[in-house]
């Protein structure tokens, strides 16, 4: 395997089959899936038996058992089951264009990570794209889009934008090429040497402080939002809380003003 591509699932077989699905019609091949279970039931172990008979990609369902959020906790466990030297990641409720991958590893450099972005989703388009929409594009197309719930903005050239522009808008945009869960990408040897997630971190910014240590290393990192394309499904978060919030705030304080290279709480 080339790459490894992690993502992160919690009770949404149906969001987690649509990432699935843009997965198989990837254009790059070479690749294994791990997917971070964070303590689903039965239903979404039986969606990916499933789709291992509808599909022929490398699939290993990593699982920990419901203790409320704790998303670093179960992608340090993914982490080891790596099969490869590079790792993808994105979510349980992303649907990934079919170059996605392609993009990753066109463009993965050492000494690098990549930073993409989403594009974000009403609810009733979510739910209405469908693995034909995923294997002939046009889920990725503003017609077809703006047909099925969204309205018009501004933003959809994330979607539109290729060649070129693509290149030149993921220069000039002022959004910051940070580490983001939904769509990043980085040498496994990076990520172990700074000792992966912290896992005393909850919702809100645990992935963008990996990130930071890794700059605090020397990794730089490059801008993939207009490059690496992937839909953002709709869905509530009934799980995040302002205690959560503001012990990641304080985390991530102290590893930025102390240029933390690696976690104590970490892999090892």
């Amino acid at each position: 395997m080339q790459l490894s591509i992690i993502f992160s699932t919690y009770n949404s077989p149906q969001w987690m089959l649509k990432t699935l699905w843009s997965l198989h019609f990837q254009t790059f091949q070479a690749f294994e899936v791990i997917i971070a279970d964070d303590g689903s039931s039965a239903e979404t172990a039986e969606a990916i038996a499933w789709f291992q008979q509808q599909s022929p990609i490398k699939i290993q369902h990593v699982w920990q058992p419901d203790e409320g959020f704790q998303k670093t906790r179960i992608l340090n466990k993914a982490l080891r089951q790596v099969g490869s030297d590079y790792v993808v990641f994105t979510d349980g409720d992303c649907v990934l264009r079919n170059d996605f991958l392609a993009q990753h590893m066109h463009y993965r450099e050492p000494g690098y990570f990549l930073s993409g972005g989403y594009f974000k989703l009403p609810l009733t388009t979510s739910k209405a794209i469908q693995p034909e929409h995923i294997e002939s594009g046009v889920a990725f197309t503003t017609q077809w889009l703006y047909e099925h719930g969204l309205k018009p903005t501004y933003k959809t050239m994330k979607l539109t934008a290729t060649g070129w522009r693509a290149a030149l808008y993921n220069k000039i945009t002022p959004a910051g090429a940070t580490w983001n869960g939904h769509n990043a990408s980085g040498w496994l040897s990076d990520i172990l040497a700074a000792n992966g997630f912290d896992e005393r971190m909850q919702y809100g910014g645990e992935d963008r402080e990996l990130g930071e240590r890794l700059f605090n290393r020397g990794i730089k990192s490059k801008q993939l939002r207009y490059s690496a394309v992937c839909l953002h499904l709709d869905h509530a978060r009934g799980y995040v809380t302002d205690e959560m919030r503001e012990k990641n705030r304080q985390i991530r304080r102290f590893t930025k003003k102390n240029k933390l290279k690696k976690t104590a709480f970490g892999l090892k």
